[in-house]
């Protein structure tokens, strides 16, 4: 006999699930309301509530809302130093310009709890590491995030999403984890620089088109 019930679940490819207990104590899922001898036994129903459909980054398991715009891209004073600094490594302007906004949205003084520095967010061992000499000069501190930058994709073979969650998490806990490590500020991070990167992608397409 089944006896009283005790609410419900929902997921988000159904729209009502019923969960009742037993006489004995044992917890039954059903779809559906559950008929004894003489009546049907509804406690209680609530649908699902429905979620923004979400689109997973390629290679990576980090996922964002389908459609979320990239921010509108605005120049900035730091650009042509970006240029020049990145095209020498041979890094992509867009992917520099992008991790520049995500680390410190272009205030060379930043500091972060953790003790990163300037406009890359350096850490005192990434600095001295690529010998930078003064981290919140803006030529030093995206000559050094530069370095780090062609250190990790030359390390990751050019996959871009490795070399970008290695920027924030660490190669080494990249390499333990055998790709994007499960750290949800590492692949909120990842989305975000990639966002941004689509969004000085187009930015550059736009300015050729209009020449």
């Amino acid at each position: 006999m089944i006896g009283l019930g005790v609410g419900l679940v929902t997921t988000a490819n159904a729209g009502v699930f019923y969960r009742y207990r037993t006489s004995s104590g044992a917890i039954v899922l059903s779809s559906t309301p559950i008929e004894t001898a003489t009546r049907w036994l509804i406690i209680r129903r609530v649908r699902a509530r429905p979620t923004a459909p979400r689109t997973l980054v390629p290679g990576t398991n980090a996922a964002v809302p389908t459609g979320q715009r990239s921010p509108a891209p605005v120049p900035t004073s730091y650009d042509e130093l970006i240029r020049d600094v990145a095209s020498r490594y041979g890094v992509e302007y867009a992917l520099v310009k992008a991790v520049i906004k995500a680390e410190s949205d272009f205030n060379r003084l930043a500091v972060s709890p953790k003790g990163a520095r300037g406009l890359m967010q350096l850490m005192p061992e990434t600095a001295a590491k690529h010998m930078v000499r003064d981290v919140f000069l803006p030529r030093d501190n995206i000559e050094g995030g530069c370095r780090h930058l062609r250190m990790l994709l030359d390390r990751y073979r050019g996959n871009l999403p490795l070399a970008i969650a290695a920027y924030n998490a660490g190669a080494r806990r990249v390499d333990d984890a055998g790709g994007i490590p499960p750290i949800p500020e590492t692949r909120e991070y990842l989305a975000r620089v990639l966002r941004y990167r689509l969004a000085y992608l187009q930015e550059g397409a736009a300015m050729l088109a209009r020449r």
